[in-house]
């Protein structure tokens, strides 16, 4: 199978990721800061260590305020139910993912809150100064996505934290899509927290990811559990990361990611990123020379994300997928993405479009073979 789908999951995950993740979990397998015993002690210094590996990963301030979730999704959960109360304001984009999308109508459905979303333009691109005019005297949080998942677009960060930072605006960033494809920066976008994942680029597992958080930054804590400290109290810690982590950590998760942050650290970020851009531009280039093909965005650049959506005339995405993957062997995404509001503004709020994801694994004869497939496709009317 080519697999191009690694927006959704990378996949197939290294060898010495699975190899890393199992090996540990064998030997320190047990339940960080539930005992006293060696085993529970090493499991609560391997979690720490990996803590700190996120932290010099992302340029965040320190380690302790790096906090386990399930995924990015979980995590921005985390911090825009932690940090809107009722009467506050929000400013978002257009270009989001339904996993802020869908918090920030909830949250207003129940009156709790008002959002504004700033708009794209040419290729994926927000305007800093666009979003600038939504900020109110009550806006509490700005949420920006830092790379689209289905234009690949990636956000001009260190304009719009300036933004913030000047209007004293707390910015969170999803870098669900960024995150192992280009370097991360938290500092130098003044960011106020860094919501990730581990099952895409960061090569780890699925079912972890997290929250890099500014020290600075209040988030309130809305789930309530054991921690492993404290336990003589009814409530529930204050003191970070415990204060945002209920419950016993997704250890084997972590190891996986810890694995995956070691694989990036050897291979450099910054070299698999100019691989993956080689790759979508003679993608891109490819898809461009065909004859009934729609390409949405503009041709893959260092602004983007290797992540390429299309159509082909007169056929349905979803039929497009099939083909590719029943004649072919070739896995892509159709339809919506979970990014609906992309859609609507290109044009395919109806239908979606065929999405191409490339992965640090893909080759060029790969891509060349997608080409083909979409040749074939096309050619046949």
């Amino acid at each position: 199978m080519i697999y191009l789908d690694n927006a959704a999951t990378a996949f197939p995950k290294p060898a010495a990721v699975l190899s890393q993740m199992i090996q540990q979990y064998a030997r320190f397998g047990g339940s960080p800061g539930r005992g006293g015993y060696d085993l529970a002690v090493q499991a609560g210094d391997l979690v720490d260590q990996v803590r700190e590996k996120i932290a010099r990963f992302f340029k965040a301030p320190e380690s302790r305020h790096v906090v386990f979730a399930n995924n990015a999704t979980d995590a921005l959960n985390l911090a825009v139910q932690g940090i809107l109360k009722p009467g506050d304001h929000a400013v978002s984009t257009r270009l989001e993912h339904n996993s802020v999308l869908r918090q920030l109508w909830h949250l207003k459905d129940q009156g709790r809150i008002e959002y504004d979303l700033a708009p794209f333009h040419q290729g994926g691109f927000v305007d800093p100064d666009e979003l600038a005019a939504l900020i109110r005297p009550n806006t509490r949080l700005v949420i920006v996505n830092h790379a689209s998942n289905v234009l690949g677009s990636i956000q001009p960060l260190a304009e719009i934290g300036r933004v913030c930072a000047e209007r004293q605006v707390p910015l969170l960033v999803d870098s669900a899509q960024s995150a192992g494809h280009i370097p991360m920066d938290m500092a130098s976008w003044r960011a106020s927290a860094v919501a990730f994942t581990g099952h895409k680029a960061l090569m780890g597992p699925s079912g972890i990811g997290g929250l890099v958080i500014a020290p600075n930054l209040e988030i309130g804590i809305t789930r309530f559990g054991g921690t492993g400290v404290d336990s003589r109290s009814l409530q529930h810690t204050s003191s970070y990361p415990h204060r945002l982590e209920a419950g016993t950590l997704n250890i084997l998760g972590i190891m996986g990611l810890s694995a995956g942050l070691d694989l990036l650290s050897q291979e450099g970020v910054e070299n698999i990123r100019q691989r993956e851009l080689l790759l979508a531009r003679r993608l891109w280039d490819g898809l461009a020379g065909l004859k009934n093909i729609a390409l949405y965005g503009v041709p893959p650049s260092d602004r983007h994300v290797p992540v390429i959506a299309c159509n082909v005339e007169g056929k349905a995405p979803l039929d497009v997928g099939d083909i590719l993957d029943g004649d072919f062997d070739i896995a892509v995404r159709t339809g919506l993405h979970c990014a609906p509001l992309v859609h609507m503004d290109i044009g395919t709020g109806d239908i979606g479009a065929v999405r191409f994801s490339i992965g640090c694994h893909n080759t060029v004869n790969e891509i060349d073979e997608a080409v083909k497939a979409m040749t074939r496709i096309t050619d046949r009317g």
